[in-house]
């Protein structure tokens, strides 16, 4: 629809999956990358996520029910909520300079890398024999993309932009 939807009261209940966003889910190439029933799902609990994950959770026939995880939830843009789509590009401006970033109530890029990260961690300690599927929105998964590549969360835009329903291998790049 064009505009910011970032935080839980707008996210969980409302501004789910359009009728191309499902036919996006559907087409997605998880086929390319492995996972497969024996894959763990863990999304955000925003509504868009939801579905996606309910979605690949049909399509992979997983054995595992869905995780959903508050630390997946979207980057949370403060005073921007429900305005134009056009203003994270303001946002983004200001990653670029300052990582701490938190103009207008804006959640770090810091804040947001490490709360991905500490999720990613703990699932991979405990779940080291599984794929992991993880479903989140934009910003957040641009950001954890940047810790993978252990860079400065202030770089997380200078990343191959994630489009919808677009899946991407996380591999830790060695130091």
């Amino acid at each position: 629809q064009g505009i910011i939807v970032s935080q839980p009261k707008n996210g969980i209940g409302d501004y789910g999956l359009s009728e191309e966003g499902v036919l996006q889910v559907t087409k997605s190439e998880w086929s390319k990358i492995d996972l497969n029933r024996n894959s763990l799902i863990v999304s955000s609990d925003f509504k868009r996520a939801r579905e996606t994950a309910e979605i690949m959770h049909r399509l992979l026939e997983c054995d595992a029910s869905i995780v959903f995880d508050k630390r997946l939830r979207e980057r949370n843009f403060g005073e921007l909520e429900l305005s134009a789509d056009n203003a994270y590009a303001s946002v983004w401006c200001e990653d670029k300079i300052d990582p701490d970033n938190n103009l207008g109530g804006v959640e770090s890029p810091n804040q947001v890398m490490q709360r991905v990260s500490a999720l990613v961690s703990e699932y991979e300690n405990k779940l080291s024999a599984r794929t992991l599927l993880l479903i989140s929105h934009g910003d957040a998964l641009q950001i954890l993309h940047t810790a993978f590549l252990q860079q400065n969360a202030s770089k997380h835009r200078q990343q191959l932009h994630l489009n919808t329903a677009n899946i991407r291998e996380l591999v830790l790049v060695a130091d």
